[in-house]
């Protein structure tokens, strides 16, 4: 009878070893997201995860909050992922960082930003954060002067430009004084529109035409590319060329830009991620910049504004949307 008893206890734990020495830990991840045209980033994120061996329901879960533009929602949202105590929240864009780095100041929780238009927002340098968060840069303040000069090489006539800007924006003074120095440097004069609001959006976008305007520039604000579509209908009525900071806008109908893929972000945090639950500090990673930058250009929308594109910048284009 005992020596029944041992074979049943040594085949038990034999059985038993293998399941208990394939188990996992399962990471929790809440990704915060300000506005739908910044959903590529999450889904280059979960790609590479899965690449790297994060499986979903396996061993890792994601769990995606996007509070499509409403900052009282913004709010709530952030406030329940950490409450819900995750093991790493990632965002993109500023403004969905800023209320996230905010709750979790002085935490020791990880926020990885898979981008972020001005970091010295929200972190103490780009060698180290010396907080809980690091990510990446999507360069909108660096890449100002190249979308001017971009506009400039389209559109070689252009002296006067409309400057669409949100006030309320969390980088609001940093884009302004970016425009008007690339402008400055560029000889073309810059005149800035305010808009807070779709609303407000609609009321100004009538007072931009083609005769006291040849372009519209969009500074860098969620606000632009959720009322995009008011933007672009307006400018091809105008006939006026739009110069917008976010890939996806071009897609929507602005005329070009160049930028970071957020797919490609979203793949570049992942690994940033990766490197955590491995036991980095997020302090111990510095801010990145953009792997891939590209060049895209709406033809449709060219010619709907009478505008020829040179050959050589076609040749030059990343994409061309026709």
């Amino acid at each position: 009878m005992v020596s029944l008893l041992v074979s049943f206890l040594t085949f038990f734990v034999i059985w038993m070893s293998p399941r208990e020495a394939g188990a996992q830990k399962v990471y929790r991840v809440a990704a915060l997201l300000a506005e739908e045209q910044f959903a590529p980033a999450i889904e280059g994120f979960k790609k590479k995860m899965a690449e790297l061996g994060y499986i979903e329901g396996k061993n890792i879960q994601c769990e995606v909050y996007n509070a499509q533009l409403d900052r009282k929602k913004l709010q709530q949202f952030a406030e329940k992922m950490i409450q819900d105590k995750p093991d790493l929240i990632v965002t993109s864009s500023t403004t969905a960082t800023v209320p996230v780095a905010k709750l979790t100041r002085g935490s020791d929780l990880p926020v990885v930003f898979l981008s972020s238009g001005n970091p010295l927002e929200l972190v103490k340098s780009y060698a180290s954060s010396g907080n809980n968060l690091t990510g990446i840069s999507s360069g909108s303040l660096e890449l100002t002067a190249k979308r001017l000069e971009l506009l400039r090489d389209l559109a070689p006539g252009v002296k006067r430009v409309v400057a669409l800007n949100n006030p309320k924006g969390v980088n609001y003074r940093e884009n302004l004084a970016a425009v008007q120095a690339a402008a400055k440097n560029n000889g073309i004069t810059i005149h800035e529109v305010k808009a807070s609001s779709g609303e407000e959006l609609r009321r100004v976008m009538p007072t931009i035409t083609h005769k006291t305007a040849h372009a519209i520039v969009l500074q860098p604000d969620v606000l632009f590319g959720g009322f995009i579509d008011i933007v672009v209908e307006h400018s091809l009525r105008e006939k006026l060329p739009v110069i917008p900071t976010l890939i996806p806008q071009v897609h929507r109908g602005a005329l070009a830009t160049y930028g970071p893929d957020y797919f490609s972000l979203g793949e570049q945090g992942a690994m940033l991620v990766h490197k955590i639950f491995k036991g980095a500090r997020p302090s111990d990673l510095p801010i990145e910049y953009p792997d891939k930058l590209k060049l895209v250009i709406n033809l449709k929308s060219a010619k709907a504004i009478g505008l020829k594109i040179p050959r050589e910048i076609l040749l030059r284009a990343d994409e061309v949307i026709e």
